[in-house]
């Protein structure tokens, strides 16, 4: 079992395997250029497969894959299929974009994948096209279309912003609601790497933004979503994740790896440890030292600094996954 400096649990582990992604979303990295990660940067499948094991051995039940887009990066079903047999009853999740899901989502579910999480921020093919600055909303459809054909549990994730997005709120909740799918909304994380025209919307501004058509209660905290959830009267439930505030952070059961080893506790959290040269070396004793070093420096609550409290993260989310 592994326990942080906090006396928490960590039995989940987030594994980036890329920092590429084939969007530019205006929250997370408008401006960065199409450009290819030089693969001596990247960890392998197999030595990312080496850590997971050792994770794994030592308590972890849940891996989710994260990008940057993890679908660019070839081969991924063979990724899952490896940590599918060595432990089938690991909760194996994805978060994508779905660009790329119409041609691979069997693939994934054939593969031991059991959960994705998509990213789904408009309706309207031209706003979707100024988010993402790309014409992307058909292919993501069928993409979604192409995982729920496959029985695979499937939840939305929609980064509401000021004047973007903003009126489609109800209509994304209503989408979400009509195909069994459960909607969480995210409060943008201010970020260096983010356009400067992203404003976000705050919880409240969510709220009153659904309440104008629907009445719901807000639902006791479980487990260790960062998600506060809600339930409409008859009985839909949609999330909200409001990482300016910490209070899940008391349950943090997380930890991050990047595809290129670093180990990060906490995503607000500027510390972090690399694993890159002991997995390399075949020395799992020592990768094993580092992620308990990782976990016993966690910080207790995040180090979120809003925009109005000075600087924000300098981190950037394509290289953590969220």
């Amino acid at each position: 079992m592994l326990i942080d400096g906090h006396n928490r649990v960590v039995d989940y582990l987030r594994v980036s395997v890329t920092e590429r992604c084939n969007f530019r979303c205006q929250y997370c990295m408008p401006e960065k250029p199409f450009s290819w990660v030089p693969k001596e940067n990247l960890l392998s499948y197999e030595d990312l497969f080496k850590f997971i094991k050792v994770s794994i051995d030592e308590g972890i039940k849940k891996v989710r894959i994260t990008g940057g887009e993890p679908l660019l990066r070839e081969g991924l079903e063979n990724f899952i299929k490896m940590i599918y047999d060595y432990n089938n009853e690991i909760d194996l999740a994805l978060t994508t974009n779905a660009f790329l899901l119409p041609r691979c989502a069997q693939k994934l579910k054939d593969a031991g994948l059991k959960r994705i999480n998509i990213s789904l921020d408009s309706l309207i093919p031209e706003v979707a096209h100024k988010i993402a600055q790309k014409d992307v909303l058909a292919t993501v459809l069928k993409g979604i279309q192409a995982a729920a054909d496959t029985g695979m549990k499937i939840k939305i994730n929609c980064v509401p912003m000021k004047g973007i997005n903003d009126n489609e709120l109800i209509d994304l909740l209503e989408y979400s609601q009509k195909n069994g799918y459960m909607i969480r909304f995210i409060e943008f994380m201010e970020n260096k790497q983010a356009s400067d025209l992203a404003k976000g919307l705050s919880s409240d501004e969510i709220q009153a933004i659904i309440r104008e058509k629907y009445n719901f209660k807000k639902l006791e905290r479980s487990g260790s979503s960062p998600s506060q959830d809600y339930e409409l009267e008859n009985g839909y439930k949609f999330g909200i994740i409001e990482p300016h505030k910490d209070d899940f952070c008391a349950t943090c059961n997380r930890v991050r790896l990047t595809a290129s080893g670093v180990l990060i506790p906490c995503l607000y959290f500027e510390d972090a440890m690399s694993i890159k040269e002991a997995i390399r070396n075949n020395d799992i004793d020592k990768a094993a030292e580092i992620l308990k070093l990782v976990l016993k420096n966690k910080p207790e609550k995040n180090k979120w600094i809003d925009a109005d409290g000075g600087e924000v993260s300098t981190r950037a989310f394509y290289e953590t996954g969220g």
